[in-house]
């Protein structure tokens, strides 16, 4: 099983950043670049990349105790897709951003790990913006 971990160390507080993880409706506002729709449906989410592939992520928790997200996505090229994003505090106001992706078919590694890097890239991007004043 293929199995993707990022880790990104934000300028923004967990507070911040597990309000915006937890807001799984609205991933295209956190994804932003990488995603440019996103809806509830039941309990899953349908995302639209900007390449126009479209990917329907079951919910599977949203735990705030452990600032913690869990996902599936269902259909498509996958035979299996469980993903997790996870906030932990840093000192003073930053946090940890962590997202694993485990998966098969293995070879999917290739189209799956450079969107894992870009929305990374988009998370840091969007939580570190300095407001508009």
């Amino acid at each position: 099983m293929a199995s993707i971990h990022k880790e990104v160390l934000l300028e923004a507080s967990a507070a911040k950043v597990w309000a915006a993880v937890r807001d799984v409706g609205n991933a295209h506002r956190l994804f932003d670049g990488v995603l440019t729709d996103c809806r509830l449906d039941g309990d899953s989410r349908v995302v639209t990349f900007v390449n126009g592939m479209i990917a329907r992520e079951k919910i599977i928790d949203i735990d705030d105790a452990r600032r913690r997200v869990a996902y599936a996505v269902t259909g498509d090229r996958f035979t299996h897709h469980s993903a997790s994003m996870q906030v932990f505090p840093e000192s003073g106001e930053r946090s940890r951003f962590v997202w694993i992706s485990d998966f098969l078919p293995n070879d999917l590694s290739a189209m799956v790990a450079p969107l894992v890097d870009q929305g990374c890239a988009a998370v840091k991007r969007v939580l570190e913006r300095t407001p508009a004043r």
